[in-house]
């Protein structure tokens, strides 16, 4: 069994940075691609940022050069650093571990940018 647990959400002014953490647990062997999502409860759960086993990174066009996604993989953690962050990035914010044969999601951090 494979657990995912979170941290770094909370509420911050718009310009303002958080760091999110994600670290996995459990009977893992290997971790192939970690990344983050987000979602707004009206609207389907998007892609933030990904990072393979190798360090090759893709980003949502929306947090390019605002955002770094970073992983230990002595840690089995993920990070997302964010950086200038506008309203617009507030959501709950989802890490995802894709294993050998299946992936597993985190249960969600609440990250709130007032103006």
């Amino acid at each position: 069994q494979v657990q995912l647990v979170e941290s770094g959400g909370g509420l911050v002014q718009a310009g303002g940075s958080l760091r999110l953490s994600c670290a996995a647990s459990g009977s893992i062997s290997s971790i192939n691609v970690m990344g983050w999502y987000r979602q707004v409860s009206w609207k389907q759960r998007e892609l933030v940022a990904t990072i393979s086993s190798g360090g090759g990174t893709n980003y949502a066009d929306s947090v390019k050069g605002r955002f770094t996604i970073s992983r230990d993989n002595t840690k089995m953690t993920v990070y997302l650093q964010m950086n200038s962050l506008k309203p617009e990035d507030t959501a709950v914010y989802y890490c995802h571990c894709a294993f050998t044969g299946f992936g597993s999601w985190g249960q969600g951090t609440q990250v709130t940018v007032s103006s």
